[in-house]
C-alpha cells in the first residue's frame, strides 16, 4: 500500500494538516465528529506527500504519486462496512437503461473498467489503490486497499430493486442507484494504518481572525492565466471519419496514419480570441503524464490545435491513450466509452500550455456561459 512506505515526516505533516482542518469543524457543524470536506482532503494529501493533483482531470483517480493512482475518500466510520460513490454514469444513460438487471450491471462494469484504463494509460499508471480518512467521534481513521478492476466474468448474486443493483464480483460488493446513476462500493473498514485524535476548537473563527491579522504574508496568486475547453468532434458533436482525430484518414496526399487535430471552432475564437498565440506560433504542451509538446495553431482561421510534428499528437492520443490499431478509427462510441468530449486547456503564460480530458458536454457548458 502506499501510507505505511511514506517518510515518517511527510505522515507526521499529513496527519497535523487533517488535526488543524478538523479543529475548525465548529466552523461547519456542532458535531464531536470532525467535519471534512473532501476537496481539501484532496488538497492536503497532495501537499503533504507531494503527490500530482488529479482532481481536476475528470479521470478515476484523485492523485498519483509516480506510477501508483490513488483514489481519495473521506467518510464516517458507521458500522465499518460503508457503501461509498465511487463512479457515475449519468451521462451513460441510453447505453444501459433499456437492459435488463444483469446486462445493466455488465455494462456498468465494461464503462468502469474502461475509464480504469483510459486513466492508466493517460498517466503511465501501474497500480491503485483507495486512500480513505474515516471520521468518528473526535478522531480521523486512514485505511486503505487496492482498486481493482470489475472481475465482469465474475459477478454474482444480482439483487435488483426498484432503485438500486446490487451485485458482487467475488472480491468486493457493490450497489448501482438507478435514480442517480452511481456506482457504490463497499469498504470492509476494519483494519486501519493508523488513526489519531483531533481535538476541535470551541471558537474557530476567532483563532482564524488572530491568525489572518498577524504580520504574516499570505500568498494568495494563482500560477494559471485561464481555463477553456476545445471538443474532440466537429459539427453537430459527431467525430467525423475524415477530420479532427481522424484527419489522417482524409482524402487527397498521402498522410501519416497519427496525424490528427483537435477542432478549435470558429465561435471560441469570437469569444476566447486572445487565449492561444497567432496561427502558427509554436508553443508548449504539457501532458497530463508531465510530458512537454510542441503545438500550434493551424489552417484556415486557426479552427486546428496541432502538434509540431503532427503526428505527435496523433501518437499520444490514438496509440497511448485510446490504444487504436493504426487504420482504426476514432468514433462517438470511443468518446462516450471513456465518459470525455472534450479537452480542458490551462494557460500557465503566453507559451505555455497544459492539456487534460474532460468530461461529456464539457464544451458546449463552457461557450455556453458566452452566448
Amino acid at each position: 500500500m502506499f501510507y505505511d512506505i511514506q517518510p515518517l515526516e511527510q505522515r507526521e505533516k499529513y496527519k497535523e494538516y487533517l488535526q488543524i482542518v478538523g479543529s475548525l469543524s465548529n466552523l461547519f457543524s456542532d458535531s464531536t465528529t470532525p467535519y471534512l470536506y473532501y476537496r481539501i482532503a484532496e488538497k492536503m494529501f497532495c501537499k503533504a506527500f507531494e503527490a500530482k493533483d488529479l482532481s481536476r482531470g475528470d479521470v478515476s483517480y484523485d492523485a498519483q504519486k509516480k506510477s501508483l493512482g490513488i483514489g481519495l475518500k473521506t467518510f464516517l466510520r458507521g458500522n465499518d462496512k460503508s457503501l461509498q460513490k465511487i463512479a457515475e454514469f449519468n451521462r451513460d444513460r441510453e447505453l444501459y437503461n433499456h437492459l435488463s438487471p444483469k446486462d445493466k450491471i455488465e455494462k456498468i462494469a465494461q464503462l468502469r473498467n474502461a475509464r480504469l484504463k483510459f486513466t492508466n494509460n493517460l498517466y503511465n499508471i501501474d497500480d491503485s489503490i483507495y486512500h480513505c480518512v474515516i471520521r468518528d467521534k473526535g478522531k480521523f481513521f486512514i485505511f486503505e486497499e487496492e482498486t481493482k478492476k470489475i472481475d465482469i466474468h465474475s459477478i454474482d448474486d444480482i439483487k435488483a430493486t426498484k432503485s438500486s443493483i446490487a451485485f458482487n464480483d467475488g472480491i468486493y460488493e457493490y450497489s448501482f442507484s438507478l435514480s442517480k446513476s452511481t456506482l457504490m462500493k463497499r469498504f470492509q473498514t476494519t483494519s486501519f494504518k493508523d488513526s489519531f485524535e483531533v481535538e476541535i476548537l470551541e471558537d474557530p473563527l476567532e483563532a482564524l481572525y488572530a491568525l489572518i491579522n498577524q504580520d504574516k504574508k499570505i500568498t494568495t496568486t494563482s500560477k494559471m492565466q485561464g481555463t477553456v475547453y476545445l471538443p474532440l468532434y466537429g459539427r453537430g458533436k459527431m467525430v467525423y471519419p475524415s477530420s479532427g482525430l481522424n484527419q489522417w484518414n482524409a482524402k487527397g496526399r498521402v498522410r501519416h496514419p497519427d496525424e490528427v487535430y483537435i477542432p478549435v471552432p470558429r465561435e471560441f475564437h469570437k469569444y476566447n480570441p486572445n487565449f492561444f498565440p497567432s496561427r502558427d506560433t509554436i508553443f508548449t504542451l504539457r501532458l497530463p503524464n508531465g510530458e512537454n509538446m510542441e503545438a500550434k495553431l493551424c489552417q484556415e482561421n486557426s479552427k486546428a490545435l496541432m502538434s509540431n510534428p503532427n503526428k505527435a499528437l496523433g501518437k499520444w492520443l490514438l496509440r497511448d491513450i485510446f490504444e487504436l490499431k493504426e487504420g482504426e478509427l476514432v468514433t462517438n462510441d470511443t468518446l462516450n466509452l471513456y465518459g470525455i468530449d472534450s479537452v480542458r486547456i490551462d494557460k500557465i503564460d503566453d507559451l505555455e500550455y497544459e492539456i487534460n480530458f474532460a468530461k461529456l458536454d464539457s464544451y458546449e457548458k463552457f461557450i455556453e456561459l458566452f452566448r
